[in-house]
């Protein structure tokens, strides 16, 4: 390649740079306001999940859980954060999230003939209770207490795991090396 060549060919680079930006680290929140585009769920997976972590805590949802799950899923299992991998769901991931999902529509779709983000709160509450602590007969998915728990586990993460959350709950966040910028 001769230095013309060379030339023309770091122009193009530094455009697409400059059009493409820098990288944005949102919160969970923020990409749900965003609406940032989906990385790994369907949004009507996304919904299911954010309505089901919803009842069992309510806040979660505008926490931006479903976006949350959605980027741990795009990540190498080791590195994830969602609470599967510590309940030792085998990776990859994105199954079981999914498969929930899947579950819970079919599940709602069974009992009251609608998709569960389509039900209202209290068909919701009714059927997210009948999950732990034994397996309803007509669930077809992953196990329902791992989903359970994994979407609980998941939406207090989300909701309370950071210095604001512990700030809401009037908690002292007593952290042995303070991070130098709120997370």
């Amino acid at each position: 390649m001769d230095r013309r060549e060379f030339l023309r060919q770091s122009g193009r680079g530094i455009a697409v740079a400059g059009i493409v930006g820098p990288a944005l680290l949102l919160s969970p929140s923020e990409a749900r306001e965003r609406q940032v585009a989906l990385k790994v769920l369907t949004e009507a997976e996304l919904q299911t999940l954010e309505a089901a972590a919803e009842i069992l805590l309510p806040g979660s949802a505008a926490a931006g859980v479903g976006y949350f799950i959605d980027e741990q899923l795009s990540r190498e299992p080791n590195e994830s954060l969602l609470i599967a991998r510590y309940l030792q769901v085998p990776p990859p991931y994105t199954g079981f999230y999914k498969g929930a999902a899947q579950a819970l529509d079919g599940f709602a779709r069974t009992r009251a003939k609608k998709p569960f983000a389509e039900l209202d709160q209290a068909q919701q509450e009714k059927l997210v209770a009948s999950l732990f602590p034994e397996q309803p007969a007509d669930w077809r998915g992953p196990p329902s207490q791992p989903v359970y728990l994994c979407l609980r586990s998941d939406a207090v993460d989300v909701v309370y795991g950071t210095m604001e959350g512990f700030e809401n709950l009037d908690i002292p966040y007593l952290a042995h090396i303070e991070p130098t910028e709120k997370w």
